[in-house]
């Protein structure tokens, strides 16, 4: 990588959307589908019931009504669940997805 490639971010968290319900499953095992969102406790605090935090299957939109935490893609819950900056989960999420993560 040369200091002049960008990561594609947008691209990306697009490439995810067609395997999200694989993706979310993953990161998120103990929650359940209900309609077009996956329904879960959330693992970052001592969550007891699901229901507060949820993943918008086709848009990549979550979050936890809960504590107003909440990002737009695939990309930004993974920066959230793992800790991680959001280029380190789009290197991630690209990675798994086997695709040129640079623009």
């Amino acid at each position: 990588m040369t200091a002049r490639q960008s990561i594609a971010f947008s691209r990306i968290a697009g490439a995810a959307l067609p395997y999200a319900d694989t993706i979310v499953r993953r990161w998120l095992p103990d929650g359940r589908r209900e309609g077009t969102e996956w329904v879960c406790c959330n693992p970052k605090r001592a969550d007891h019931r699901a229901g507060s935090f949820k993943v918008n299957m086709m848009t990549g939109k979550w979050g936890d009504f809960a504590t107003g935490d909440a990002g737009g893609d695939i990309v930004s819950l993974g920066a959230y669940l793992f800790g991680l900056s959001q280029k380190d989960s789009a290197l991630k999420v690209a990675e798994m997805l086997a695709i040129n993560p640079y623009e």
